[in-house]
C-alpha cells in the first residue's frame, strides 16, 4: 500500500504539470511493475496507456512516411543493404534489468522531447553499443525502441554487403549509411565486430581496415534525427577507437532469477494454467540460460502437449533429466526440494532424477517446515 501511495503521488505530481509523456512513460514503468504482483491492475493501466497514441508518435509517423525511400540493393547480387522492420504499436517490451529499463525509457524520452534538449544546448544521444551474449534481447530491444519513436529499424545486411571486389564492401557500407541519415529511424549495426575488427589485427586484409575508417567516420557524423545501434557479442574484437565514439554502451547480462520466471510465463502464453505448478522449478533450471534458449524450449513444450505427444508431467521429467547434469551438489538438493514441494513425484522418482538421497531431501524439506511454521508463529504473535 505505501509503494501503491508514492506512485499514485507521483502520477497526480505529472499529471497536474501536463507532462504527457512523463506520465505515460510512469505509466509503463507501473504496467512492468506491478505485472507480478498484481496482474489485474497492470492490465488495466497496459489499456488505458495502449488506448491513446501520443501526438508525438503520431507526428512521427507523418514524418517517416514523408522520406519513404527504396532502400539501396548491391550491384552485383542484387540484395538489399538493409533489412527493415516497420513500427507496430502492438510490440511487446523487451525484458530488461532496471538499470538497462532506465537506460532505454530515457533514450526514448530523449527523443521525444528533442526540442527542450535543443533550447538548453543539449542533443539526443545519437548512437549506443549494445554488447551480451546471443539471445539476451539486444535486436528485440532495438524492434522495440524502433515501436516506440514510432520509426522504421533498419538492420545492415552483411551478406549482402561483403564483397569480394576490393573497395565494393566499402561502397555498399557507405550507401547503407548515407540511406539510413536522410529520415528518422533507428540503424542497428547487427554483429558490428565482424566489420569493426581491431586495426592491429594483421590478420585481416586491408579492406576490413578500411570499413572501420568508414564506421568512424560516421559515427562522428551521425545527424540527431536518428539513431545509431551497433551489437557484438565480442567487445574485445571491435576497435578501440570506435568505442570512444559512441554516446553510449550498455551491458545486456543473462537474466536474473525473476526475470527468467516472467519470461517463462511470458513465452508459456496460452498453456500457463498448465504449467503454472511447474514455474519455479522451470525459473530454477532456466536461471543462467538466455531469453532465446528459454523461448526455444517452451515453445518445445507447448507444441508437445498442442499434438498430444506428452504431458505435461512426463515434459518436466524429461527436461529435468537433460538438464539435471549441468548442476553442482548445492543445485541439485535445491532442485530435489524444489520437485519435493511441486509434489508430482515421489521422494524415490526425486532421488532418481537428481541424485540426492531421500535422507537429505527429507531433512532439507523439514528444515523449511519448521521455518515456515516458526516465522507463522513469529507473525502471529
Amino acid at each position: 500500500m505505501i509503494d501503491i501511495s508514492k506512485d499514485l503521488v507521483q502520477v497526480t505530481r505529472l499529471a497536474l504539470s501536463e507532462e504527457t509523456e512523463d506520465v505515460r512513460l510512469f505509466v509503463a514503468r507501473l504496467v512492468r511493475k506491478y505485472r507480478t504482483v498484481d496482474p489485474e491492475l497492470s492490465k488495466q493501466m497496459d489499456v488505458q496507456l495502449k488506448a491513446k497514441v501520443p501526438r508525438s508518435q503520431t507526428l512521427m509517423r507523418k514524418i517517416t512516411s514523408q522520406f519513404e525511400q527504396p532502400v539501396p540493393v548491391d550491384d552485383q547480387s542484387g540484395l538489399s543493404l538493409l533489412k527493415v522492420y516497420r513500427a507496430e504499436d502492438s510490440t511487446e517490451p523487451p525484458l530488461l534489468a532496471p538499470g538497462i529499463q532506465e537506460k532505454m525509457d530515457q533514450l526514448i524520452q530523449e527523443r521525444l522531447q528533442k526540442d527542450l534538449l535543443v533550447s538548453m544546448g543539449l542533443q539526443p544521444t545519437k548512437s549506443a553499443v549494445f554488447v551480451g551474449k546471443p539471445g539476451v534481447g539486444k535486436t528485440v530491444t532495438a524492434r522495440w525502441l524502433a515501436a516506440q519513436l514510432q520509426v522504421p529499424l533498419y538492420v545492415l545486411d552483411l551478406t549482402a554487403v561483403m564483397s569480394s571486389l576490393l573497395g565494393h564492401s566499402g561502397n555498399n557500407l557507405r550507401a547503407a549509411l548515407d540511406f539510413a541519415k536522410r529520415s528518422p529511424c533507428i540503424l542497428l549495426l547487427d554483429e558490428i565486430d565482424a566489420i569493426a575488427k581491431s586495426r592491429n589485427d594483421d590478420s585481416d586484409v586491408g579492406e576490413l581496415k578500411r570499413l572501420v575508417t568508414v564506421i568512424l567516420q560516421e559515427v562522428d557524423e551521425w545527424p540527431s534525427t536518428g539513431l545509431l545501434l551497433a551489437a557484438t557479442n565480442h567487445p574485445e574484437l571491435i576497435d578501440r577507437a570506435l568505442w570512444r565514439r559512441f554516446d553510449l554502451i550498455i551491458e545486456f547480462g543473462l537474466p536474473e532469477i525473476s526475470m527468467v520466471k516472467s519470461a517463462v510465463k511470458r513465452f508459456l502464453g496460452a498453456d500457463i494454467s498448465l504449467f503454472e505448478p511447474w514455474i519455479e522449478i522451470l525459473a530454477f533450471i532456466f536461471h543462467g540460460y538466455s531469453f532465446s534458449d528459454i523461448e526455444r524450449d517452451i515453445q518445445r513444450f507447448r507444441r508437445a502437449i498442442a499434438l498430444g505427444m506428452s504431458s505435461d508431467t512426463q515434459l518436466m521429467e524429461d527436461f529435468i533429466k537433460a538438464r539435471v547434469c549441468e548442476l553442482d551438489h548445492s543445485s541439485r538438493i535445491k532442485l530435489a526440494v524444489e520437485l519435493a514441494k511441486q509434489g508430482s513425484f515421489t521422494q524415490h522418482s526425486i532421488k532418481a532424477l537428481t541424485g540426492v538421497s531421500r535422507d537429505t531431501i527429507r531433512k532439507y524439506t523439514s528444515d523449511s517446515s519448521l521455518k515456515l511454521q516458526s516465522s507463522g508463529r513469529k507473525a502471529k504473535s
